[in-house]
């Protein structure tokens, strides 16, 4: 594929850019980690970072709306910690994306390759099976889930692969939810945090809606298939997803900050 003229996209990369997306939002929904695909595929298209980054925030906001409602009609959010951590993710991630428009990634990158592999590592710590919404101690809900839900959404919009994997981490183990609990819960805090980028984006104008609409109707529909695998399969599939993106990130940020 030729290098493109963001202005001027051909529509064989306009398929291939909505191929890249359909699988994002399959992979997202399920365990995070989506954005490790469709950034860089977007970048390899010709669009700047800044650009890229908005217009993968419009179509991840597409995608995680899906998957949210998706989630929400099986009862698989705990509402309660939702409710604590929304706006502390919509602060942060505002706050990301305006630093974001200002400096460069690169150190960012290298400090999440860095702690990747102590994520994966986690992972392998037996499940604890129960109840959708154990009861967390408020220390651990008022407290870290707020500080939890700010830094996160900080990275999301700063930077964003990879965020909706560490939310699924931390609900997982911080606050004791079951792994498919935990992914649902993520969708509220991972659409709180698309939405507060996407308008800091727009009001930039860093979104080409040319891709944006095609790749974000792609994301919803691979976000839909994907949440009703994660339901359909239970933690086993969740977890084996959420290995599989970590390990597609790590991987892909190697290549992109040591290439």
């Amino acid at each position: 594929m030729e290098t493109l003229d963001p202005l001027n996209l051909g529509y064989l990369a306009l398929v291939f850019l909505m191929a890249a997306a359909f699988f994002a939002g399959f992979i997202d929904s399920v365990a995070g980690g989506g954005g490790l695909i469709s950034l860089p595929v977007t970048l390899l298209a010709g669009l700047p970072p800044h650009l890229a980054l908005g217009t993968g925030k419009l179509m991840s906001t597409v995608g995680t709306t899906a998957a949210f409602l998706t989630y929400a009609r099986n009862r698989a959010i705990a509402w309660r910690v939702a409710g604590v951590g929304f706006l502390f993710a919509f602060a942060g991630s505002a706050a990301g994306s305006e630093v974001a428009l200002m400096v460069d990634n690169a150190a960012l990158g290298k400090v999440i390759l860095f702690l990747l592999p102590f994520a994966a590592l986690m992972t392998f710590v037996p499940v604890r099976r129960g109840a959708q919404e154990k009861k967390a101690g408020w220390p651990a809900l008022y407290v870290a889930t707020p500080l939890f839900c700010s830094a996160i959404g900080f990275y999301d919009g700063f930077f964003g692969p990879g965020a909706g994997s560490f939310l699924l981490l931390g609900l997982h183990f911080i606050l004791g939810l079951n792994l498919i609990a935990a992914t649902g819960t993520a969708k509220v805090f991972n659409l709180a945090s698309n939405i507060s980028s996407l308008f800091v984006f727009l009001f930039n104008g860093k979104v080409y809606f040319f891709v944006a609409v095609p790749m974000a109707l792609a994301n919803m529909t691979g976000s839909i298939l994907g949440s009703r695998m994660a339901l359909r399969g239970g933690p086993k599939i969740v977890r084996r997803m959420l290995l599989f993106s970590l390990g597609l990130l790590f991987v892909s940020l190697i290549w992109r900050y040591y290439n």
